[in-house]
Parts: structure tokens; sequence; C-alpha cells
């Protein structure tokens, strides 16, 4: 059972769905206390293996539009965290983004992104728990484009 509407994605709030899990008889019996957990969706950027070729200045222009939808996105409270994955650049995996919300509630929002619209991008979704508390994030301004790094 959440003690947090999981279905209120439009509020800019950090805050994370708690859910609670259950604790089993044996250790209700000796004290072990009800457990919470926060719930969050961590999706993976994927250079796709077809991604389509482009200029150096299509690839800038298109970049620079990613990343202002993840600012967008955290703006609207949607996105808590989101950055590259540093690495070599023939490697698949490009970016790692931390969401409010389920898997399938986020889909639609990371799917509206340019990298991935134009067929360069498509992401894994992960839902991932934590110890209740144990994560908190606080907003900041993303930056907009490549000018901004």
């Amino acid at each position: 059972m959440a003690s947090h509407d999981a279905s209120d994605l439009s509020r800019p709030s950090s805050a994370p769905f708690r859910v609670h899990i259950r604790v089993s008889s044996a250790a209700k019996a000796i004290g072990v206390p009800k457990m919470d957990f926060d719930r969050f969706t961590i999706g993976l950027l994927i250079l796709r293996a077809d991604a389509p070729k482009l200029s150096e200045q299509q690839e800038n222009a298109l970049q620079d539009a990613h990343m202002a939808h993840l600012a967008k996105l955290h703006d609207e409270g949607l996105l808590l965290a989101a950055g590259p994955l540093l690495g070599s650049s023939d490697r698949d995996m490009r970016g790692l983004e931390i969401y409010k919300g389920s898997p399938d509630e986020v889909r639609a929002l990371a799917d509206q992104d340019p990298g991935v619209r134009a067929g360069r991008y498509t992401h894994r979704f992960l839902p991932w728990m934590v110890p209740g508390g144990a994560l908190s994030f606080a907003h900041t301004r993303f930056p907009r484009s490549m000018a901004e790094v």
C-alpha cells in the first residue's frame, strides 16, 4: 500500500513514491518494524544500433534539444536526476535518468525526447526501490544546451 498517490506525476516535488513492505509474522514476533521503501524509475539512454548518421552540426543540435527536454522534465518535477555515462564514444549506454513514477508512467515522457523521436536513442526502464529516506533530490538548474556546460 502506497502512502503517496502514484498517479499524480504533475506535482513539482522531488518526493519519491513510498511503499510499505509487510513484515512476516515471525519478524513481527521479535519486534522487527515495518520498513518503508521509496520507489523510482531508472532510465538508461541507449544509442540504437540502427541510429541515423548525423553531421556534427545535426548531432550538436539534437544534443541541445535532448538537454532542453531533460531540463523541462526536471523543472516540472518529473525527472529527479540525469547525466551522461562517461566512457568511450563507441559505447551504447549513453545516459542515466532517475524519474518519479513507475516505468509505465514515465515511458511516455521519456519517449518525447528529441533524440528518441529522431531514432537515435531508445530507453530501457528499471524500477528501483531503496529504503525510505535513503535518497533525497534537490531541485536545481539543469543545463539546456552544451553551451551551458
